[in-house]
């Protein structure tokens, strides 16, 4: 008889604590998605990553949204290079198209992303501050690239 009263007692407030713990959890929803989902792996003497995210935000129109679901997909940029001992700036921009996972919204690696774009240039004589102007412009023509390949533009 005890076991019945106290089971009875018990289990809803058990229900209601994990209820509650659940209404406060940090868990993404659908609804609670960004609109846009960038990711940013680059070399920070090249460009910073609110610089490189700001050239995707620009650069990618709404539409591509429509497309690529916010939710299902990432777009990840990658810049690399820099200067070396004769001056020369040499950059390599890249932008992938990365799905995403079902429960935790983060980028699978593999199979490999979805679409990928690479620009990549080189100026002699070249100082730091014109090195992270060409990283910039890389930068902007890959992503171009992609967004050419998922609409028209």
């Amino acid at each position: 008889m005890k076991r019945a009263v106290l089971s009875s007692l018990l289990v809803p407030a058990l229900l209601g604590f994990a209820a509650a713990a659940l209404a406060q959890a940090d868990v993404p929803h659908s609804r609670d998605v960004k609109k846009t989902n960038l990711l940013d792996h680059s070399n920070s003497n090249l460009i910073d990553t609110a610089t490189a995210k700001q050239v995707l935000i620009d650069n990618i129109p709404a539409r591509v949204w429509k497309i690529q679901n916010p939710g299902a997909y990432a777009f990840l940029s990658q810049v690399e290079g820099g200067l070396n001992a004769q001056r020369t700036c040499v950059v390599t921009a890249r932008v992938m198209v990365l799905p995403l996972t079902g429960t935790l919204n983060v980028p699978m690696w593999r199979p490999l992303p979805k679409m990928t774009a690479t620009a990549f240039d080189s100026q002699q004589n070249s100082s730091s501050e014109a090195c992270k102007v060409v990283a910039k412009d890389k930068l902007k023509e890959a992503t171009l690239a992609i967004v050419s390949g998922i609409v028209k533009m």
